[in-house]
């Protein structure tokens, strides 16, 4: 999936802040994060499968384009169900957006990732692309084999993403990204809300754990 996404963080490396990173939302870069979205997976509160959205994707596409260019689109609040949670008998909340939703933030992360990706310190594995939780044990055996490590501490922070703040985590992408509609939507998909049991829940904080943008 090539679309001049690797512009972005030349850009990134080169200036204080990118911008005007919204047109990467286009026809060609949704129908190939379409393409991407794995069959069979639980849907949203709209109730459309990737293969029902597929039936007609460009004019699917076409139409949801129209609408976020004249912001008229508005992402709907996402479907919360619970799973199982590692290593413990509690469960945790799953977030599952719209299918037309899901497209749109996978398209926004790619971006996100691009601005990102050469900030990180490479000792960062989680969430980043040709990393995984395997490789970040190796370099912990590595170390542990190889330098003196009186002890290992394995932390959490309790309730970490349920409690994300919305103003603050919008000053942090403000420092990085200066493209006020690509933040606009930002903001939409934090404040679109939760369904839970046919009642819909404000979302004043926190981030959807199952949300593409936010992972």
């Amino acid at each position: 999936m090539g679309n001049g996404f690797e512009g972005i963080a030349r850009q990134a490396a080169r200036h204080e802040k990118v911008q005007t990173v919204m047109h990467y939302v286009n026809q060609e870069t949704l129908a190939e994060e379409h393409k991407t979205q794995k069959s069979g997976k639980a849907v949203g509160i709209d109730g459309v499968t990737k293969e029902e959205y597929g039936e007609r994707l460009g004019e699917n596409i076409g139409e949801l384009l129209r609408r976020m260019k004249s912001f008229s689109y508005r992402p709907q609040s996402v479907r919360r169900t619970y799973i199982p949670k590692a290593g413990s008998d509690k469960l945790r909340p799953l977030g599952i957006p719209a299918y037309e939703d899901k497209l749109v933030q996978g398209v926004m992360r790619r971006v996100l990732d691009e601005v990102y990706e050469g900030k990180f310190k490479d000792f960062s594995y989680g969430f980043r692309k040709g990393r995984n939780c395997h490789q970040a044990i190796h370099e912990v055996n590595q170390i542990v084999m190889t330098k003196k490590v009186n002890f290992v501490v394995d932390a959490d922070i309790k309730g970490f993403f349920d409690n994300v703040d919305h103003e603050w985590l919008m000053k942090f992408l403000g420092h990085d990204i200066e493209d006020k509609n690509f933040l606009r939507y930002i903001v939409r998909f934090l404040k679109a809300g939760i369904m839970e049991e046919a009642q819909r829940i404000e979302s004043d904080k926190g981030t959807p754990q199952g949300g593409l943008c936010y992972m």
